[in-house]
C-alpha cells in the first residue's frame, strides 16, 4: 500500500508521523471519507468542499489548495491501482509541542490512506440491523460542533462502545433536548405513511454527503422529503427506517429499542433507493 503524507507516496511500514504531531496528541485535525466505485471518485468535490469548510471552523490553514487535493486523492488511488475502494483523507494540525497552543504547530500535515473498508456484515445489507438509543448524547453546537468532521471522535466512540455493550453495531444519538441526531456514525432516516423524514442539521445531525444524496434520489422519485425534529417515539412507530454514510452506503434498519420497524423485513422504499444509490455510484464521479 501506498500512503500520501505531505507530497511523498510511502509504503505503508515506512508511513509514520511524529509523536509530537497534535493530530495524536489531541485530535486536532479534520478528515473526510471517501468513495470510489468503478473506477470513479464519488461525490470527491463534495467532499473536498466538506474538508475546507470544517478547516475554516477550526482555524487550520490546509496548505493544498482544493484542486490539488482532488487530484492527489485520485493519485493516491491509482498508486494504489485501485478502481473500488475507500479513501481516508486527513489533515492535522502538524507537529508542535507538548502544550496545547497551535501556534507551535508550524505546518498542517496532509494524509491520504486508500484501502478496503467493510464497515457492517454483509448479510445485515440483506437482513436489515437492530439499533439502541445510548445514554451519550452528540455534541453540542456550543461545544464541539456536530458539522466538524474533526479528529476528536469520543463522543462517537463511547456511544459506539455502548452499543456493542448492548449487543448490537450501531446506536441511535440524541442531543441535548432529547431529539434524534444521527448514529454513531451514520445519518438516519425514517419512511411514513409514503413520505421520507430526517433530522435537521440543527439537531446535531452531520452535514452527510450520503445523506443528501439520497435526498435528492428520493425526490427525483416523487417522494416528499421532511427534515423535522423526530424523538424515539418516531422511530418506533416508522414504517421504514435506514442509515446512510459514505462507509456504510444505505444500511436497513429493523428493529430500535426492541421495537420492530414496519415489518420487521428491509422496507419497499428503501430497497429502492439502495437500487437506485448503486445504479448511481457506478456511473459518476471523478475518473481515476
Amino acid at each position: 500500500m501506498k500512503i500520501f503524507i505531505d507530497g511523498k507516496y510511502l509504503d505503508e511500514r515506512d508511513a509514520k508521523i511524529s509523536v509530537f504531531d497534535h493530530g495524536l496528541l489531541y485530535g486536532d485535525g479534520i478528515f473526510e471519507g471517501i468513495r470510489a466505485y468503478n473506477g470513479r471518485v464519488f461525490k470527491l468535490k463534495q467532499h473536498i468542499d466538506r474538508l475546507f469548510y470544517s478547516a475554516k471552523a477550526i482555524l487550520l490553514e490546509i496548505p493544498m489548495s482544493h484542486a490539488e487535493l482532488m487530484k492527489a486523492t485520485v493519485a493516491t488511488i491509482r498508486a494504489n491501482k485501485l478502481r473500488d475502494c475507500y479513501v481516508r483523507l486527513i489533515v492535522t494540525r502538524g507537529i508542535g509541542t507538548l502544550g496545547l497552543n497551535p501556534r507551535s504547530c508550524k505546518k498542517p500535515s496532509v494524509i491520504i490512506i486508500a484501502g478496503k473498508i467493510q464497515v457492517y456484515p454483509p448479510e445485515l445489507y440483506a437482513r436489515g440491523m437492530d439499533i439502541v438509543t445510548v445514554p451519550t448524547v452528540r455534541n453540542l453546537h456550543s461545544a464541539l460542533n456536530p458539522a466538524i468532521k474533526s479528529l476528536n471522535y469520543l463522543n462517537n466512540i463511547l456511544a459506539k462502545i455502548e452499543a456493542n455493550n448492548a449487543g448490537v453495531e450501531e446506536a441511535v444519538m440524541l442531543n441535548g433536548e432529547g431529539f434524534v441526531a444521527e448514529c454513531t456514525a451514520d445519518n438516519l432516516f425514517i419512511v411514513k405513511n409514503g413520505e421520507l423524514f430526517t433530522p435537521p442539521l440543527s439537531a446535531g445531525a452531520l452535514y452527510g454527503i450520503t445523506r443528501q444524496t439520497v435526498i435528492e434520489l428520493a425526490q427525483e422519485a416523487g417522494l416528499k422529503v421532511s427534515e423535522p425534529n423526530l424523538t424515539r417515539y418516531d422511530l418506533f412507530n416508522a414504517d421504514e427506517c435506514f442509515l446512510t454514510g459514505t462507509g456504510a452506503e444505505i444500511m436497513p434498519v429493523i428493529k430500535i429499542d426492541g421495537r420492530v420497524i414496519g415489518s420487521g423485513k428491509p422496507g419497499v422504499l428503501t430497497r429502492k433507493l439502495v437500487e437506485d444509490y448503486h445504479a448511481l455510484t457506478k456511473s459518476s464521479g471523478e475518473p481515476i
